[in-house]
């Protein structure tokens, strides 16, 4: 878990990047996304959207306030994709270096031959 620091309209907040967190920000890109496709289920969506949005607040100290929130969104959702990014960058590091050791045991093997 890492924590995110951010400042909206002058108020300094503070998320804890869980799991749950990038969960609840997956979840409201696909609300989103269904209700830009179908503009007409958009009232439809707008209360799990909203309950989307308050879960995500939830876990934001100090509280959120409503004239914050659209920010703070904004805000969550660039902390999960950078967390993602940077996850998946160290993976790749890790399997080329196993990839790269393989192929110099692979090679030191040959010349011994």
């Amino acid at each position: 878990m890492s924590s995110r620091e951010f400042s909206i309209n002058g108020t300094d907040y503070r998320i804890m990047l869980t799991d749950q967190v990038a969960e609840h920000v997956n979840t409201l890109r696909n609300l989103y996304g269904a209700a830009y496709e179908d503009p007409e289920s958009f009232e439809d969506l707008s209360a799990e959207i909203s309950e989307t949005i308050h879960e995500i607040a939830s876990g934001v100290e100090p509280p959120v306030d409503d004239s914050d929130l659209d920010g703070m969104i904004q805000e969550v959702i660039k902390a999960v994709d950078s967390k993602a990014e940077a996850r998946e960058n160290e993976l790749n590091e890790k399997q080329a270096q196993a990839s790269g050791g393989s192929r110099r045991k692979s090679r030191s093997s040959a010349r011994k031959r």
